[in-house]
């Protein structure tokens, strides 16, 4: 789908942004790079500015205008954001600072989309699950078709292959909402594969294979999405879903690619290779444990890239 929805205050919500922000009134013509020393901190102990003071960020801080809103789960909703700053990019993985007028805590979420719908139809989107945070409460309670925001990418977990490096396979290990920057690379990799298929040139991506862990079949976001590319790339892309606490039958549909119980490490030890790169993403725990034991398994590090979020 096409967002039809165009920015006509854009530029007006930026400044606004800013100034909520900064304690000082910025020039009328700035629009990039709210700096961290100058942003309003949030009383929760440790938020998202907080936590990732020390990532790298681009200077741009771009308008954005909400034109999608759905349930992807019960505690789960997604945005679809028109950007139509030219200057707004990100690669597969990365997330955004999320500012909102009227709201001085800066959220942090990481886009689901791929950078190829950003290039197509100038839009990205985000899956934001339910909490007392008051980004996330925004993103539930006030968010509505054509509201304004502004966003600004950071972020060093991500797959940006070049169209000479050596090929790789993936392995994408996700738990719960940890899905959203997976799902970013994901389809970042089906469109390298239709882009190699179309055009026969541009980066060869080995196989992939997605690890995808959640309380429930109702909180396994996007399974259409995710069952759709590996009926697209059969072979190619793999995945297998996991549910700890399933106290339902299992669809006809997701039985044949879901497990009762947690992703286990005799999964995992049949994909490690000197040409695999892991990606994890989820609760500190579970990425804590599936990183030790894929560096006690002799996975080099440099191929081990991790994204914790609270």
């Amino acid at each position: 789908m096409v967002c039809a929805a165009v920015l006509t205050r854009g530029r007006r919500a930026i400044r606004a942004l800013c100034i909520q922000a900064a304690p000082s009134v910025l020039p009328a013509s700035t629009v990039r790079c709210l700096a961290l020393s100058s942003l309003r901190r949030s009383n929760r102990k440790m938020d998202h500015l907080a936590r990732t003071a020390s990532a790298v960020r681009r200077e741009v801080v771009s308008p954005a205008k909400v034109c999608a809103i759905a349930a992807e789960s019960p505690s789960v909703k997604s945005l679809r954001l028109l950007v139509a700053d030219k200057e707004f990019s990100f690669k597969a993985g990365q997330w955004v600072d999320f500012f909102i007028p009227g709201v001085s805590v800066v959220g942090g979420f990481s886009i689901c989309s791929s950078p190829r719908l950003l290039e197509q139809e100038r839009t990205i989107e985000l899956a934001v699950k339910y909490a007392n945070h008051a980004p996330a409460l925004w993103v539930h309670r006030t968010c509505a078709l054509d509201s304004e925001v502004a966003v600004r990418v950071g972020g060093e977990f991500f797959f940006d292959p070049q169209p000479t490096d050596a090929s790789r396979n993936l392995v994408l290990i996700a738990g719960g909402v940890g899905i959203n920057p997976l799902l970013s690379i994901l389809r970042h990799s089906a469109d390298l594969h239709r882009a190699r298929a179309s055009t026969g040139s541009g980066y060869e991506i080995g196989a992939v294979r997605l690890f995808y862990s959640a309380k429930n079949t109702s909180e396994l976001l996007f399974q259409k999405n995710i069952l759709d590319v590996v009926h697209e790339f059969p072979g190619k892309i793999t995945c297998s879903l996991h549910v700890t606490k399933q106290t339902t039958q299992i669809s006809a549909e997701l039985k044949p690619y879901t497990t009762e119980g947690r992703i286990t490490e005799k999964e995992l030890s049949d994909h490690i290779s000197k040409e695999t790169l892991f990606f994890i993403c989820g609760p500190p725990p579970m990425t804590d444990s599936f990183s030790k034991l894929l560096e006690n398994s002799h996975v080099p590090r440099e191929h081990i890239c991790f994204e914790k979020w609270w």
